[in-house]
């Protein structure tokens, strides 16, 4: 099977979550079946072979794959963490969600810079964390070497606010 055909299998959709009328895609399942998440770090390793020098994650479940990828691929993993939850010195970006509005905040000086930092994250919705992160990695002085999603939702807007961008997704709906 492939990496899709496992997406597929093991997600589930929850109807009204946050709030009414929003169609909530849950891909912790895909992480708790082994098989699953391996042909997800897998797809996303060849995906992006030679093209990043480190990895970013989105909180939370960006977390996960990007975890796994930096060991999988030997490489630093930079973390980009809701509002508040760092130490120190912080760079900040606000972003929409299609429900509500949130913060992104990212600890500079992590990476040499012009370091090519791919970021992960499991759905791509709006597309408002993922650019958010994209601006803090470039704010921070890296580059952003593209994105990787497990999950498209080919109805929202997100992939023109990532225009320009590499963007691989594992599965499109």
């Amino acid at each position: 099977m492939t990496a899709a055909d496992l997406v597929l299998a093991h997600s589930v959709t929850i109807p009204d979550f946050p709030k009414p009328g929003i169609l909530f895609r849950d891909l912790t399942p895909v992480f708790s079946h082994a098989d699953a998440f391996r042909a997800v770090i897998d797809e996303f390793a060849e995906h992006f072979a030679g093209q990043f020098d480190a990895v970013a994650g989105v909180e939370a479940r960006g977390f996960l794959l990007s975890s796994a990828l930096a060991y999988a691929t030997n490489t630093p993993l930079i973390a980009v963490r809701k509002a508040g939850k760092l130490p120190g010195e912080v760079i900040r970006e606000d972003y929409q969600l299609e429900y509500g509005t949130a913060s992104l905040e990212l600890r500079p000086g992590q990476l040499p810079e012009g370091s090519r930092v791919l970021i992960l994250d499991d759905v791509l919705a709006t597309g408002g964390s993922c650019h958010a992160s994209g601006r803090l990695i470039e704010r921070a002085g890296y580059v952003v070497a593209g994105f990787g999603l497990v999950l498209e939702l080919a109805d929202m807007t997100g992939r023109e606010r990532l225009a320009g961008y590499p963007l691989h997704a594992i599965m499109s709906e």
